[in-house]
């Protein structure tokens, strides 16, 4: 593993070397300075601290992964884009979800933002990151580390905010198509236009994949004994659609309101197999999930350093979880007097809920810029979360609720005449929970920069966290390669955080160099923990006779510290290159209740070192022709499980192409084709247990989109052929 990544930077560094010789070999006459600086400096951040900042003056540190970067890069899917353009994300994708990982910590930790809401999936597990069209994004902002004290709870590991494409286009119509090995297809629609003060924006996303297997051998009971036949595929057949609509309208200049919703649908097809206590499968799973949004905001001269503003959001998103039955099924159920009966029949095309989880939010938020380089901004939210489960919790339903009041100061003072800055920011929230009463969490965050060449960012920050309904009540059975029994703790106390983290930035004519370093030290961390069976209640025992059980539990202290490094390098108008290195460890120590002691754990998904490297070049061969092309490697060292095994290291490498042809002044075509894990490389794990990565070897891609724009000429993408240009991207 350590020669993969040493090969893999040894290669970006080669690429680097001949693109400066090149351009030095060409005697190019200089350009303009802003050329020469990092490739997104120029870009207006808002997630660290809630507010507009340039990237550069952002006190909190920020990653960003640019329009050009998207586009460059051709993701298929978030997961994706996240996985190949950044080291610090760890995925481990199955029927549930994605299983995200960031800097040590899962799913549960990292909150995800839509141009600054949160999406609603799986609380207390695996969100589906599937819910996000990545044809529709514009950006992504990814803050690490503790965030509670602004946004609340779910954000200890860290934030990452999707920022959408916005449409101002008098009409536009739009459609991509992406088409690719295994039966991939993907489908975007977008119809937006704008009359007087009056936008709308209509988006269809259409997601398919007839998955696919890696090995049909498992190890039901992790015994010599082994199934070479099974059906079990690493990533199931499914199928998924969404339909979204946003309302715009301005009745006065800085004034917005607006109304949105949405409604989605996914279906997971399962294969059935011929052994009974592994792959025989009676039931696919369905999901459908619709979101409403409504709410405005008024602006008064609010740029990336004053102004003021004041924003409303209320909405309401609900993820329900079906088994859609396939075949004749014995099992508990509700007949049709809702009267719960053990043994009940389902027979094809029956449904059954498993869960139906629902959350009613609310956000009022101000933002203020006061004398002397100051700017003040607060806010109120209340938050209401249900959880119906007739199957999985006792009672068949849960809810909490939270109110939190917070506020943060910002203060940047110049110093050596203007040359250096010093920026301040301090925040405390005040949370109060249902069940766990009052909290306080406060952070703080410095930065000093010396010019436009260095700076230095601190940070400290607490998180808070409550534990879900369904971390509380939920129990089930999972069949995989044997029977697990799962279930929730009613005794679990909230988790706490303390994050710390110091970066230092460089930057050279074009050359962007972050290193930083992070611990982030978690007390009562909740996470599922394997005990025994004599623990469990014994009519679950009796009844499924697991061959593990695991709980919901706090455990006693957890850490995870480590460095990341980032370095992107703009070369000229054509060549940027980057990479990213992320080293991790974790401790984690519970008590053993049955032999009475303290003893170390491993926090499920670590792996030690993950990198990730680019190189890209593109073109402008006249104004009828742009063309791109870049090379891409991931690599990740072991990753480490409590059960069912540890995921292997690997390395792979992509290619993606991009052509842009201008068909007229409003209508644009855009081709893509690339070939992702260009050497095959394939996890041959026997299935249920865990892999490094579920990729099933070499794939290829191809993508059609044509764009119809009226009321703005199109440009090229990269500022030169697109229907609306961004004066803030510098990549």
């Amino acid at each position: 593993m350590k020669k993969g990544l040493t090969v893999g930077l040894l290669a970006l560094c080669a690429v680097a070397t001949v693109g400066a010789q090149t351009q030095r070999a060409g005697h190019q006459a200089p350009v303009k300075s802003d050329v020469w600086r990092s490739d997104s400096l120029q870009e207006v951040v808002v997630t660290g601290t809630g507010t507009q900042h340039l990237l550069k003056d952002a006190p909190v540190q920020t990653e960003v992964i640019t329009a050009r970067m998207l586009r460059n890069y051709g993701g298929k899917s978030l997961q994706d884009i996240l996985a190949g353009l950044t080291a610090s994300f760890g995925f481990n994708e199955d029927d549930m979800g994605s299983q995200m990982q960031l800097n040590g910590l899962g799913n549960d930790y990292i909150l995800v933002l839509i141009d600054g809401k949160r999406i609603h999936g799986d609380v207390g597990g695996q969100n589906d990151l599937s819910l996000i069209d990545p044809h529709n994004i514009e950006k992504i902002e990814i803050v690490k580390g503790a965030s509670s004290a602004l946004y609340g709870s779910d954000a200890i590991a860290g934030v990452i905010n999707i920022i959408t494409r916005r449409h101002d286009e008098g009409l536009l119509l739009e459609n991509t198509t992406r088409g690719g090995s295994y039966g991939d297809l993907r489908q975007h629609n977008g119809l937006g236009f704008a009359i007087g003060r009056v936008k709308s924006y209509t988006n269809f996303q259409l997601q398919h994949s007839d998955g696919w297997q890696n090995t049909a051998t498992e190890d039901p009971a992790q015994t010599e004994f082994l199934i070479e036949d099974s059906r079990n595929m690493t990533v199931n057949r499914h199928t998924n659609w969404q339909v979204s609509e946003r309302l715009t309208y301005e009745p006065a200049k800085g004034l917005e309101l607006y109304a949105e919703g949405s409604t989605y649908w996914k279906r997971i097809y399962r294969p059935s197999g011929k052994y009974a206590a592994v792959d025989v499968k009676t039931y696919d799973m369905e999901y459908r999930n619709q979101s409403l949004a409504a709410g405005g905001r008024w602006l008064h001269g609010l740029t990336a350093g004053n102004g003021d503003a004041i924003t409303l959001d209320v909405n309401w998103d609900r993820h329900a979880y079906y088994y859609y039955f396939t075949a004749v099924t014995l099992t508990d159920g509700y007949d049709p007097q809702g009267k719960f009966t053990p043994y009940y029949p389902y027979f094809p095309d029956d449904e059954e809920l498993q869960s139906d989880q629902q959350r009613t939010m609310a956000h009022l938020k101000g933002v203020f810029s006061l004398p002397a380089d100051n700017r003040l901004s607060g806010g109120l939210e209340w938050r209401y979360d249900y959880l119906k489960a007739p199957m999985r919790v006792a009672g068949g339903k849960a809810s909490d609720h939270t109110e939190a009041l917070y506020l943060q100061d910002e203060w940047r003072c110049p110093i050596n005449g203007g040359n250096a800055a010093v920026s301040l920011t301090g925040g405390l929230r005040l949370n109060h929970n249902g069940q766990f009463g009052f909290r306080l969490t406060p952070k703080l965050s410095a930065m000093l920069s010396l010019g436009d060449a260095v700076r230095l960012r601190a940070t400290w920050s607490q998180g808070f966290k409550t534990p879900t309904p369904k971390e509380q009540h939920y129990r089930y059975v999972r069949y995989m390669n044997a029977t697990y029994l799962y279930l929730g703790n009613e005794d679990l106390k909230p988790q706490t955080s303390n994050y710390f983290a110091l970066s230092g930035e460089y930057n050279w004519q074009g050359l962007n160099l972050t290193v930083t370093g992070y611990l982030n030290k978690v007390s009562d961390m909740i996470t599922l923990v394997t005990i025994p069976n004599t623990q469990a209640p014994a009519e679950y025992i009796v009844t499924y006779d697991p061959i593990k059980t695991r709980q919901y539990q706090n455990l006693e202290t957890a850490k995870t510290r480590g460095i990341d490094v980032s370095l992107r390098w703009r070369i000229g108008h054509e060549w940027l290159l980057g990479g990213s290195y992320s080293y991790l460890d974790t401790d984690a120590r519970k008590y053993d209740t049955t032999h009475e002691r303290l003893v170390d754990v491993t926090i499920d998904g670590t792996a030690h070192h993950k990198g990730s490297c680019f190189a890209t070049w593109s073109h402008d061969f006249s104004k009828a022709y742009h063309a791109g092309v870049g090379i891409y490697g991931r690599m990740s060292s072991k990753r480490y499980y409590q059960i069912n095994g540890d995921g292997k290291g690997y390395q792979i490498w992509r290619i993606s192409t991009n052509h842009e042809l201008p068909l007229s002044k409003k209508w644009l075509l855009r081709l893509e084709a690339g070939i992702d894990n260009i050497f095959n490389y394939v996890d041959r794990t026997p299935h249920g247990l865990h892999l490094g990565t579920t990729s099933p070897g070499r794939t290829v891609y191809g993508t059609l989109t044509l764009r119809f724009a009226q009321g703005k000429k199109l440009k090229f993408t990269n500022n030169k052929f697109n229907s609306k240009s961004n004066d803030n991207e510098q990549d």
